[in-house]
């Protein structure tokens, strides 16, 4: 499906786009937004915000968690339409998105750049053009100091491009619209990895508990939540099975380039039991023998979040030996490796792992770890058919997820083509019919066939990218 074009362009004043269309105005940030400085005196506002992925979301402001402030007084009071940016810690930061904006009233750091509408504007839209200059990373050419940090008295002067009013409105319109098809489409879809995943985690904790013949005599585990296990295994304790190795502490002032630094690997690295390559951080630390990774180890995420996620575990192999793995991170070395990653990813594991955690103990311990009980064969021959029953049975399963991923990745890529097509002008919007109330009768089979066209524009600006 073709996309309308505006009739003419004229050239840019901005660094990051070319040329707009020929209507368009262009002006500083300043002159349409003031910093804001309300300050939340005499704690007139408890509506607690955080910048979390790029969203403002609310926190229960009596249990908040993290770097709490003795008062919440000196935190900003924003108002719906406001846009909040995170302009600190540039340098080392470099994935987070920085630029929220605010749908309700509430408090957040002062920390934050808060911007406030002066003008006779529509708000969104500008969020959106700063979301976009967010996406393609423009934000880190800019800033100064330690940690590279930007002012609004710097900020402010950077150039916006603006519609007019009515096209401001018509653009948010369109946005807002197809964006939510699009997150409609990611829910579904990550609903549909979740029951692949639990039907996954059903085969894995039946083979490592049940073992594979429906026959064998059975016996009291002498454990409630795992009943009765074959009458040949054992219940033994992981300490007794291997070595927990804890991860390697480091500061962001250690981390360097590929060249001449040591890969660290942590939970981003690992996904679906297999470790990625895509998000590295190398650091010069001397890093000690044991912190190194070895062929057959299992990298375990050791983190609360983390540990609940089915395939937050990893075998290491030639590719990823000789690293070293990071404070939230745990090794198990141990000659029942092949079983034992299996285990990790048990409901047998996650009950036991989750008794644990207390709002003091987020992190799964060495200590922890060790006293964590194992149903396991005797014998390595039975251990390893186990392992080969459950990679034949998981293996159709793991490629219909990494197919689902693939095509969320896409559409994300798609709905960030789109927002970056709409708000520098490159396509024009007017002429799209948004309809005032969403039917509630489209057909999930009409969606995903929207979406499939709408990734194959995800996937035309990722190869774009690509060869960038």
């Amino acid at each position: 499906m073709g996309k309308a074009k505006y009739s003419s362009y004229k050239p840019s004043k901005t660094l990051w786009q070319s040329e707009i269309p020929s209507h368009w105005q262009e002006t500083e940030i300043r002159m349409l937004f003031s910093e804001n400085k309300t300050k939340n005196i005499g704690l007139v506002e408890r509506n607690l915000l955080s910048l979390s992925y790029g969203k403002l979301k609310r926190k229960d402001i009596d249990n908040a968690t993290g770097l709490v402030p003795a008062s919440f007084e000196g935190y900003q009071i924003i108002e719906n339409g406001y846009i909040v940016l995170r302009f600190t810690d540039l340098q080392n930061d470099k994935k987070s998105l920085r630029v929220g904006y605010a749908n309700e009233r509430g408090i957040i750091t002062s920390a934050y750049v808060g911007l406030a509408p002066k003008a006779d504007i529509h708000s969104k839209y500008f969020y959106y053009q700063l979301h976009f200059l967010d996406k393609i990373k423009y934000f880190y050419n800019l800033g100064g100091g330690v940690r590279q940090s930007l002012a609004f008295k710097e900020f402010g002067r950077e150039t916006v491009l603006i519609p007019e009013k009515d096209e401001q409105n018509r653009i948010v319109k369109y946005l807002d619209f197809k964006l939510a098809k699009a997150e409609k489409f990611i829910r579904k879809k990550k609903q549909l990895i979740q029951l692949l995943n639990e039907q996954k985690a059903a085969i894995i904790n039946q083979a490592v508990t049940k073992g594979l013949d429906p026959n064998a005599k059975m016996k009291d585990s002498g454990i409630e939540w795992l009943e009765e296990i074959p009458k040949h295994w054992e219940v033994r304790k992981i300490k007794h099975l291997g070595k927990a190795i804890i991860g390697l502490t480091y500061s962001p002032s250690d981390e360097t380039n590929a060249e001449n630094g040591t890969l660290v690997l942590r939970s981003s690295n690992v996904q679906n039991e297999l470790i990625t390559f895509d998000d590295c951080v190398y650091v010069t630390t001397e890093i000690p023998e044991i912190k190194r990774t070895k062929i057959g180890d299992i990298l375990i995420c050791s983190r609360n979040g983390s540990i609940k996620l089915i395939g937050k575990n990893a075998l290491i192999d030639e590719k990823s030996a000789g690293c070293s793995f990071g404070a939230f991170m745990t090794i198990l070395r141990s000659p029942n490796y092949h079983y034992l990653h299996y285990f990790f990813n048990s409901a047998s594991f996650k009950a036991q792992s989750g008794l644990f955690f207390t709002s003091t103990i987020n992190q799964l311990t060495t200590g922890i770890l060790n006293n964590i009980l194992v149903a396991i064969p005797k014998t390595l021959e039975e251990q390893l058919a186990v392992v080969k029953f459950i990679k034949e049975e998981t293996n159709v399963i793991n490629i219909a997820i990494s197919k689902i991923e693939k095509e969320i990745s896409l559409v994300e890529e798609y709905k960030t083509t789109l927002i970056a097509e709409a708000v520098t002008g490159n396509i024009d919007v007017r002429g799209y019919d948004v309809p005032e109330v969403e039917s509630e009768e489209e057909s999930y089979e009409e969606l995903e066939e929207e979406m499939s066209m709408a990734a194959e524009d995800g996937a035309e600006y990722e190869n774009q990218n690509e060869e960038l």
